[in-house]
């Protein structure tokens, strides 16, 4: 039996995944450039047309500058219970940045996250039924 050379054998096996992009969304919720609001109904996790405007927008500012990157966080609502509320604003994150990939943003740019800011009392229930974008400025 031959052996090949280890050299080889990333030949073979194909070409290798992009690595995912180093950043963090801690701190990106006290932005306040470059920050679009997605709103959706009470109880849904589905895109509305009024929605689809600030992803687009949002989609291209990010797409002017590959260097920046997008925060995106799902809002709890508090009426309907922590765990609940934090699964809808998890699925409303994810549906937002399923939507800004589909508009051209590379996946490995985008970080949809469930944020339960709600329940310290300082948000307001409409924008606790919003998903928040935040295009991150380029780094140096």
């Amino acid at each position: 039996m031959r052996v090949l050379p280890l050299l080889l054998l990333p030949l073979l096996i194909g070409p290798a995944t992009a690595q995912p992009r180093s950043f963090s969304c801690v701190g990106a919720e006290a932005l306040e450039d470059d920050v679009f609001a997605v709103p959706f109904t009470r109880g849904s996790t589905t895109l509305r047309d009024t929605g689809r405007s600030a992803i687009a927008a949002a989609a291209q500012l990010a797409e002017g500058d590959r260097d920046r990157n997008i925060c995106v966080f799902g809002h709890a609502d508090r009426s309907a219970g922590a765990g609940t509320s934090t699964q809808i604003a998890a699925q409303r994150a994810r549906a937002v940045a399923l939507a800004l990939s589909q508009q051209g943003i590379e996946r490995d740019r985008i970080r949809a996250e469930a944020r339960v800011g709600a329940y310290s009392g300082r948000q307001s229930e409409p924008e606790a039924r919003a998903v928040t974008i935040v295009v991150l400025p380029s780094l140096p």
